[in-house]
């Protein structure tokens, strides 16, 4: 089997090309990425690419229908994308550009190259103001971002290129957290590790009340896994489907006390003051249970959570860790400063 993950050199990709390279040892792995954050490495590191046969660097908005001629793939994974909130916010149209014109675009060349799986990384944040009502694949989607409007419009354009011979699934993410040899530090549990670790306070900007359902990146790839060999016959030929466990759905406030429970003599100052956060919501993950027997969730928010602060303190890491490129919008923004990219995210160098 020949795989492609566009978007392997992020946060997730490291994480999940290991496991595919355990779990298909004897298939071909290829990357594809612009590298933006390929030196945001945790220090003792070995490069992740080492799992891989190949990688390509380019950026995906210009791709090349050559690759997918050439290369043959089976399955292709697009976890290409800028990819949260603030980054979004700042870069809005890069964001569509790359988020969702590249996806579809990928999709056609994919297909036209005899591509037989293809799986996109989508994401709970679609679902936005939440209420009351747990939320489920047929519930009203109402983004409160550009990076989740980025991924309701990937998730319209791919229904329609998908077929019996072109199988799509998306992949509805709740938030992610867990340790990557490419960390992130932008993400609510993993911030609240890190919190902990060097200040030992956690600070909510948010009043702590919004729901927020996360899966661990290693199960995120367990996920990925089944979705690269699922058939037509389990949900489609095109899919959209939540993934993550129940039981993490969480609000902010007892996620911060999660955190410092679990770690010990850990502050939680809880912004009571703060305006309400309208990114709420708690999701119904029971379609992927009923199809995705197997390869459901295995960590706990426990388990990642101790993973992280022990990683974390083996490095020694530093309290002014948000100005670091664990923290992936200062990053981009020193990469602009330094003139080693144009206002359009395309490398200058």
């Amino acid at each position: 089997m020949k795989i492609l993950i566009l978007g392997n050199l992020g946060y997730i990709g490291p994480v999940l090309v290991k496991h595919l390279r355990r779990t298909f040892p004897e298939s071909c792995l290829i990357g594809f990425d612009n590298a933006y954050f390929a030196a945001c490495l945790l220090k003792d590191e070995v490069l992740p690419e080492v799992n891989l046969n190949r990688q390509y660097y380019g950026d995906i908005r210009n791709i090349s229908s050559e690759i997918f001629e050439n290369e043959k793939f089976d399955v292709v994974i697009q976890l290409a994308a800028i990819s949260n909130d603030p980054m979004g916010k700042t870069f809005e149209r890069q964001t569509l550009e790359i988020n969702t014109h590249a996806t579809e675009v990928t999709a056609k060349m994919a297909k036209k190259s005899g591509v037989k799986s293809f799986i996109f990384a989508s994401s709970c944040s679609i679902y936005g103001i939440g209420g009351k009502k747990i939320k489920d694949e047929s519930s009203e989607l109402s983004p409160q971002t550009v990076y989740a409007r980025s991924k309701i419009e990937s998730e319209i354009k791919l229904r329609n290129i998908a077929d019996e011979n072109f199988i799509i699934t998306c992949l509805r993410f709740a938030t992610a957290c867990g340790l990557s040899p490419r960390m992130r530090l932008d993400l609510v549990l993993n911030d609240f590790v890190a919190s902990a670790i060097t200040n030992k306070k956690i600070e909510t900007l948010s009043d702590g009340t919004p729901w927020r359902p996360l899966i661990d990146v290693k199960d995120m790839s367990r996920a990925i896994e089944w979705a690269s060999s699922r058939e037509a016959d389990q949900g489609g030929c095109f899919l959209v489907v939540n993934v993550g466990a129940d039981e993490s759905n969480i609000q902010v406030r007892d996620l911060a006390y999660k955190v410092s429970e679990i770690l010990g003599g850990i502050d939680v100052s809880i912004n009571s003051d703060a305006s309400p956060d309208a990114r709420s919501y708690k999701v119904d993950f029971s379609l992927f249970r009923e199809l995705a027997t197997g390869y459901l969730p295995e960590l706990s928010l426990s388990d990642s959570i101790n993973e992280i602060a022990n990683k974390l303190v083996r490095i020694k890491l530093d309290s002014d860790f948000r100005k670091s490129g664990w923290m992936r919008l200062v990053y981009l923004n020193n990469l602009l400063n330094k003139g080693l990219l144009d206002n359009q995210l395309r490398w200058v160098v």
